[in-house]
């Protein structure tokens, strides 16, 4: 069954070896993007270049219109039937983010169970919102998508975050 999973950065090598994904999507700053896994196409592996911030920083990427874009066109070009590793520097804020996204982006009308099952798969997760909210004018979902992510419990603060499993479609 085909499936998304979130991780960081440091898990990533394991997740891949162990679910063996059809795309792989790292968002980080170029400096620290990984080598595409050898079992990985390069054209599968999308490389967006953002920082983990929410509003413009000098000397940081922010996370844009294009960069949604881009990932929106990745995910839409994707098998449903295989499986996608996404990833950030902890799994934690940009990469739930993505994962919302790629819940939410066939799914009109279901972004709250998007957010459900993305908050009870990781109660850590604290979805990067400028992403989010990027994503709903993207998807023309009118606050939809970023109400989901209001109406979700707030994030379980740890240290140990690990990687999560989510359906690979609603």
């Amino acid at each position: 069954m085909a499936r998304i999973c979130v991780c960081g950065l440091d898990d990533m090598p394991g997740v891949v070896e162990q679910v063996r994904p059809g795309r792989l999507i790292s968002l980080l700053p170029a400096e620290f993007q990984p080598a595409t896994p050898p079992r990985l196409p390069a054209s599968d592996h999308l490389r967006v270049l953002i920082d983990d911030v929410t509003e413009p920083k000098e000397g940081f990427c922010t996370p844009a219109r294009e960069h949604v874009e881009e990932l929106l066109r990745f995910l839409r070009a994707s098998p449903l039937d295989v499986s996608l590793v996404i990833h950030c520097h902890a799994g934690v804020s940009r990469s739930p983010a993505a994962a919302l996204l790629a819940l939410a982006c066939d799914a009109p009308g279901r972004e709250r169970e998007a957010a459900e099952l993305l908050r009870e798969a990781a109660p850590f997760a604290c979805p990067n919102r400028l992403l989010v909210e990027l994503a709903d004018s993207a998807l023309g979902r009118g606050g939809a998508l970023v109400a989901a992510l209001d109406s979700i419990a707030e994030p379980q603060w740890t240290f140990e975050f690990r990687p999560f499993f989510l359906p690979r479609m609603l």
